[in-house]
């Protein structure tokens, strides 16, 4: 409570604070301003039916505006898409690679180009989201009340401004407020969805009494503490390699000569990976939904929610991922680079190519653990719904965004209180809160 008094003691965090706030209620506000022309009904039946499916994976990221067909119905990933695909291009094009070592200019000059591609990719998920809106329209149902290209065109323009809108103010929230604030959309998004999943819960217990009991309740409820205590520990948990730096003579003074450590996290690619592997995962579904073809509607069968094969598959994309995103993160050459041009070392490690290699199995190593973390926690709401029926509506990538958010937020809002001689969360003696990189 005391380090709630103490936010609003500084003027300048409580601003940030409350303008964060706002700015979330303003995105709340937006996920009811449907897309004109639909039956917002309908649609919120057909989302609720296909909750482990490709339409409730979507729904949960858009922090329920795909089931109320609002304009915020794409959420904020075409953004997150955009971004990560010109990350991959700086790999692979040696102008945008050349831009990224430029600092701050270079950097303004990609996220230019991730909005560009933000609206591109909102205009075709748009056009086959009105596409797909109209196919949904049966003797029985009218989802879409006049279909046509006027349809069409309207809902792409409706669902790209809503993720532009979304853009701007995710990048408002980082410049203004306090956090990441794309992570904080999502994050806003799936705990507005917690108490409806809890009041489920809730609403089984009451009803199925035989099978779920107080005994089975009590029983998840522990369970989702210790995922919760696990996420925190994998996520804040980092390996230190120690550097020291050698001692140099500039005029008469002596500089260096002390020692640090370079933190490396045990999970470096954040939530990227099972994010990607469950939209990979699902594309087969979503493209089988639009076009209807027989063919791709056995194969998408194939890969349905819980089976063998879908474990399978989601466990192996989750850890190529964590190795792909890593490798991106981290160049071990120009880590080595940079150690050697700041006279720095490790320890019985010879500088360049073995200090390179040094790192590179660290981080394999890390990477191994953090892959299969992953995997783990992302995977056991399956088990739970599926082999012991156990109605585990937290997911496991919602899991890993909500914790790593608000590890990130708690440590910024710990960092203005700490250098303001305030008290962070861990008290006075406390240990500091380490957030998320990415």
């Amino acid at each position: 409570m005391g380090v709630i008094i103490n936010i609003f003691k500084l003027p300048e965090l409580r601003r940030r604070v409350l303008f964060t706030l706002a700015m979330l209620a303003v995105y709340r506000f937006g996920i009811f301003v449907a897309v004109p022309g639909v039956d917002r009904t309908v649609m919120d039946k057909l989302v609720s039916q296909q909750t482990g499916g490709f339409l409730g994976y979507f729904n949960m990221f858009s922090g329920g505006a795909l089931s109320n067909l609002s304009v915020f119905a794409l959420g904020i990933m075409p953004y997150i898409s955009a971004s990560i695909i010109m990350q991959l291009m700086t790999v692979v094009i040696p102008k945008l690679e050349q831009l990224q070592k430029e600092g701050e200019t270079g950097r303004r000059k990609i996220n230019q180009y991730s909005r560009y591609g933000t609206v591109g990719l909102a205009l075709v998920q748009g056009y086959f989201m009105a596409s797909w809106l109209e196919g949904q329209n049966t003797p029985g149902q009218t989802l879409v009340l006049e279909t046509g290209l006027p349809f069409k065109l309207m809902t792409m323009l409706s669902l790209t401004a809503g993720t532009c809108f979304l853009m701007w103010l995710g990048e408002q929230i980082t410049e203004r407020g306090i956090g990441n604030g794309i992570s904080l959309i999502i994050f806003a998004g799936i705990i507005a969805d917690m108490p409806t999943a809890s009041y489920q819960l809730a609403q089984k217990a009451i009803d199925d009494p035989e099978n779920f009991g107080p005994l089975p309740l009590a029983m998840l409820l522990v369970v989702v503490l210790v995922v919760i205590a696990f996420v925190v520990i994998m996520e804040r948990g980092q390996r230190r390699i120690p550097v020291i730096y050698a001692k140099r003579v500039v005029g008469k003074r002596m500089f260096g000569g002390s020692q640090n450590y370079l933190p490396l996290r045990i999970n470096n690619a954040g939530v990227i990976p099972p994010i990607f592997a469950s939209s990979i995962i699902m594309f087969p579904a979503q493209i089988a939904g639009m076009t209807g073809n027989p063919y791709l509607q056995r194969f998408a069968a194939a890969f349905s929610y819980g089976n063998w094969l879908y474990l399978t598959v989601y466990v192996a994309l989750c850890i190529f991922f964590c190795y792909f995103y890593t490798q991106i993160q981290f160049n071990p050459v120009d880590l080595a680079d940079n150690l050697k041009k700041q006279n720095a070392s490790i320890p019985g490690v010879r500088p360049g190519k073995r200090t390179a290699e040094h790192i590179e199995a660290i981080l394999g190593r890390l990477t191994f653990a953090g892959s299969w973390y992953i995997s783990a926690v992302c995977v056991l709401p399956v088990f739970l719904q599926t082999e012991f029926n156990v109605p585990f509506y937290y997911g496991g990538t919602s899991l890993l965004i909500v914790v790593g958010v608000a590890l990130d937020t708690a440590q910024q809002i710990e960092s203005h209180l700490v250098t303001r001689s305030y008290e962070g969360f861990a008290g006075p003696k406390g240990p500091r809160i380490r957030g998320r990189k990415n």
